[in-house]
C-alpha cells in the first residue's frame, strides 16, 4: 500500500470512528435498606427505577435531581409491594440520586447520595 492510500484508509477508520457511538450509559444502582434504585434505566439517562426487594409492607424510594431543575428534589415512591419494580417518566438527565427504604416508625434507610 502507498503512504498516500495509507493515509486515506487511516482518516476513513478515524471519521467512523467519531460517527459511531462509542459508549451507552452504565447504570449505577444504590441500595437503601432492601431498596434498590438504578439510573439511568433501560441506557435512558432520564429514566430512574425503584426496586423494593424488602418483604417488610413498607414502601421504597429514590429522591433525585434532575439537570433542567437541579434545584428540585423529586422523590419517585414504588408502594406496589415487595419484589416489585416501578420506573420514572422520562426527562432531562438525573444527576444526583440516593435509595431509601421507608421506616414509617423510625428513620428511613438511605444510601446517602451519589452521582449516576
Amino acid at each position: 500500500m502507498t503512504m498516500q492510500r495509507t493515509k486515506i484508509v487511516a482518516a476513513a477508520v478515524i471519521a467512523l470512528g467519531l460517527a459511531l457511538p462509542t459508549t451507552t450509559a452504565v447504570a449505577k444502582t444504590l441500595k437503601g435498606g432492601g431498596v434498590s434504585v438504578t439510573t439511568p434505566y433501560s441506557s435512558d439517562s432520564g429514566l430512574i427505577s425503584v426496586y423494593d426487594g424488602s418483604d417488610d409492607d413498607d414502601p421504597g424510594k429514590a429522591e433525585y435531581y434532575r439537570h433542567d431543575s437541579a434545584g428540585t428534589k423529586r422523590t419517585l415512591w414504588n408502594k406496589s409491594g415487595y419484589k416489585t419494580r416501578v420506573t420514572s417518566g422520562d426527562g432531562s438527565a438525573i444527576i444526583k440520586f440516593q435509595a431509601c427504604d421507608e421506616n414509617n416508625a423510625s428513620p428511613d434507610d438511605c444510601s446517602g447520595w451519589a452521582a449516576p
